[in-house]
């Protein structure tokens, strides 16, 4: 079997594990991200943020892509109770925090973002960046695809001691 169908394997076989409390962490993990992200990008609408840019369609399934994800990724920093304390693995952790990151700017206002609207004015901001936007919120959810993968796949892996 391939190391990615292992991968595949192990990380389904981790999901199928969870207890009421990973799934849990993994719901409020996606309802948090969901507010962190939506929110100040306006995805979600509230009174605090606006933006100058609608919201466009596919905005709504990348916040939902992300807040999954990023739900799980998180989820799996809950230690099962049944399972002992085995070597700790950081495998994906990189890769979660910068998917998420990536979220944001994928989602966001394209002239609200003052690095952007610094960097390329307006019009550029309109042009080159809006554009770009759904691609971002693509690798984004790769990235955070990954992550998931990895620390999933970890939690099933036979931990590896060194021999005395």
């Amino acid at each position: 079997m391939s190391s990615s169908r292992r991968s595949w394997s192990r990380a389904g076989a981790a999901l199928r594990a969870w207890r009421t409390r990973q799934w849990t962490v993994a719901g409020l993990g996606a309802l948090a991200t969901a507010i962190l992200v939506g929110a100040p990008t306006d995805v979600v609408p509230n009174p605090l943020f606006g933006r100058s840019v609608p919201v466009q369609w596919w905005n709504y399934p990348a916040l939902a892509v992300t807040a999954v994800l990023a739900g799980i990724v998180l989820s799996t920093y809950v230690r099962q109770p049944s399972v002992p304390s085995g070597p700790k693995t950081h495998n994906g952790g990189r890769l979660g925090a910068a998917g998420g990151a990536l979220s944001f700017f994928a989602v966001g206002c394209p002239v609200c973002n003052k690095l952007v609207l610094l960097l390329l004015g307006a019009t550029g901001a309109l042009s080159y960046w809006a554009p770009l936007q759904p691609l971002l919120a693509v690798v984004s959810a790769g990235l955070l695809a990954e992550a998931a993968l990895r620390r999933l796949s970890s939690q099933t892996a036979c931990p590896v001691t060194a021999s005395a």
